[in-house]
C-alpha cells in the first residue's frame, strides 16, 4: 500500500505555517469585509458614530455652546466646507453634498 504525499500525517512544520498564515490572512479578510458592511450601514450624514457621545450629539453640544448668531456662521461655513470639497474625495461627492444640505436644513430650522 502507497501513502499518499500530501496529507494530515506527513504534513512538515513550514506546511502547518503556510496554512497557519493562509487561515489568518483569511479571517483578516473577513474582519475587514464585516468593518466595512458596518460603515455602510450607518448614517454617516445624518448621525455618524463618531460625532455622538453618550447620549448627546456633537451639534447639540456646539449649538448649546454657541450664540445664535455664532451657531449661524457654524452652519454656513460647514455648508460651504462640504460644497467646497464636493468631489476632491473618491467616491464621496454625493455624501460631501447631502451633508452640505443636511447643515442647510438646520439653517432653515432656526
Amino acid at each position: 500500500m502507497t501513502m499518499p504525499k500530501y496529507g494530515l500525517n506527513n504534513a512538515k512544520p513550514e506546511d502547518w505555517d503556510k496554512a497557519a498564515r493562509n487561515a489568518k490572512a483569511v479571517e483578516t479578510k473577513a474582519i475587514y469585509a464585516q468593518m466595512a458592511e458596518e460603515e455602510q450601514r450607518e448614517d454617516l450624514v445624518n448621525s455618524p458614530r463618531h460625532y455622538t457621545s453618550g447620549s448627546i450629539e456633537t451639534i447639540d453640544a456646539i449649538k448649546a455652546a454657541l450664540s445664535p448668531s455664532e451657531y449661524r456662521g457654524f452652519l454656513k461655513a460647514n455648508c460651504l466646507k462640504y460644497i467646497w470639497r464636493e468631489g476632491k474625495k473618491s467616491n464621496k461627492s454625493k455624501e460631501d453634498l447631502l451633508k452640505a444640505k443636511w447643515y442647510l436644513e438646520r439653517l432653515l430650522s432656526i
